[in-house]
């Protein structure tokens, strides 16, 4: 039963009982009778009207009550015109300017957040928030391409090789990481208050463009300041050299032979010392690809060719396992063999360091060359079972001066990178787990 209900019920019990007092003087004094029950019903419609009005405020909280949890902040409550300056009046104002603030900070709010949710959308940053479960609740088209995440809400990161790396992130730390096709990032994690409670983000940035533009420039200048002080030197040694061997016929003879060798042995040397130089500044002078129908297919042909025989006399199987018909591709053919020969190069001679050090009678590099499903470009793989990168961390790839062989300087990945940087074609060089090391380029048309 209501408030109202009871009161009503209160107040119609009092009166009742007031009415039967009343009777006993119905025929004692008539007068006094007919006055008392006037004032009854008086004092009925009056406590009636004050029920009324008492419980009138009672019913607009009720409304605002039902206005919130409905979240219809826009409507307003209305009064009459006899309770407009009244303290109901008052409630009232106060009721519509409470709906009105919540309906402003519902705008600002939603303003804001259309605004991020833009943001987000727009900025090439990888953005992952978590819920207070420590579950992916929010990435953005960045963070899904990047991850892999077509479905974020509610999964955890546990799919991806990058993945493992952030989530093992300390709060607040920022570091550089790697992921397995070696692209870098920067990884940074942060928190922030939600309903009074902590909740974790992270965010990702791809540096590897920048990064890769950092090591080249820092390695061409510095190959550039080598290149010049050795050639000038190797070029006054070479000259002073050259006049010394004048002087041979002013020795005993037992002492001008080896005063010749060993002149003869140190030109040697300043060549040697030369040619070293001449292999850093070939990646540094690099001319600009010249463009051209080419056939990939043809290309590795004579590569294959070039290197059957060597391969065979050292027990190295170089085959074709797979060889699609390609359309023709816009390449520089001499820049492009260069860099192929290079990585053929790179994995005959890995296959032949792991047959000596494991002691095996045979290896192989396979080649593979599949065309693209929409018939346009290719994915060519150099694959070797010498697997030398099983250990090698990927940030470590393509790095300058960084090899696997021993007394190697590192160029032939270096200028392959290059290459195929130029000419826009991805590539990934890693180990494919199954005792290979696999260097995969995509050959895409312009």
């Amino acid at each position: 039963m209501g408030l109202r209900r009871r009161l009503q019920l209160y107040l119609a019990t009092l009166h009742l009982l007031l009415l039967a007092l009343v009777l006993l003087h119905y025929r004692a004094q008539p007068l006094v009778f007919i006055g008392l029950e006037a004032a009854l019903l008086a004092s009925w419609a009056l406590g009636l009207r004050l029920i009324r009005q008492a419980l009138e405020p009672l019913a607009y909280t009720q409304r605002f009550q039902g206005l919130l949890q409905d979240q219809d902040y826009a409507a307003r409550l209305r009064s009459s015109a006899s309770t407009e300056q009244g303290e109901l009046g008052e409630l009232l104002k106060l009721f519509n300017g409470m709906l009105d603030a919540l309906y402003q900070e519902r705008l600002r709010v939603g303003e804001q957040q259309g605004f991020l949710d833009r943001l987000l959308e727009a900025t090439p940053s990888a953005v992952v928030v978590y819920d207070f479960d420590g579950r992916i609740s929010l990435a953005n088209a960045s963070a899904s391409a990047l991850l892999g995440l077509n479905a974020p809400e509610g999964s955890t990161l546990r799919s991806h090789s990058l993945l493992e790396q952030l989530d093992a992130l300390p709060l607040g730390e920022s570091r550089l990481l790697s992921d397995q096709d070696g692209r870098r990032y920067r990884g940074q994690r942060g928190q922030f208050y939600d309903r009074g409670f902590a909740r974790h983000f992270l965010l990702i940035d791809e540096l590897t463009a920048e990064l890769a533009d950092s090591e080249h420039a820092t390695y061409e200048k510095m190959i550039r300041v080598l290149g010049h002080e050795v050639n000038n030197t190797v070029a006054a040694t070479a000259s002073v050299l050259e006049s010394l061997l004048y002087y041979r016929s002013q020795l005993a003879e037992r002492d001008a032979e080896d005063f010749s060798t060993a002149i003869v042995a140190v030109k040697k040397r300043n060549v040697r010392l030369g040619e070293f130089i001449e292999r850093f500044t070939r990646v540094v002078k690099m001319p600009a690809p010249e463009l051209r129908p080419a056939a990939i297919g043809a290309i590795l042909d004579d590569i294959v060719g070039l290197y059957r025989e060597p391969c065979r006399s050292r027990g190295i199987t170089l085959a074709w396992t797979r060889r699609d018909e390609v359309p023709l591709l816009p390449m520089d053919s001499q820049l492009m063999e260069q860099a192929l020969l290079n990585l053929v190069k790179n994995a005959m001679e890995a296959v032949e360091a792991a047959m000596q050090e494991q002691g095996l009678q045979s290896g192989h590099v396979h080649l593979s060359l599949t065309a693209a499903g929409d018939g346009r470009g290719a994915r060519l793989s150099i694959a070797d079972s010498g697997d030398r990168l099983g250990g090698v961390p990927a940030s470590q790839l393509f790095t300058p001066f960084f090899t696997t062989k021993k007394g190697g300087q590192g160029i032939g990945l270096l200028f392959a990178r290059e290459v195929l940087n130029r000419h826009g074609y991805a590539h990934k060089l890693a180990s494919t787990g199954a005792g290979e090391t696999s260097f995969d380029i995509w050959l895409a048309p312009a």
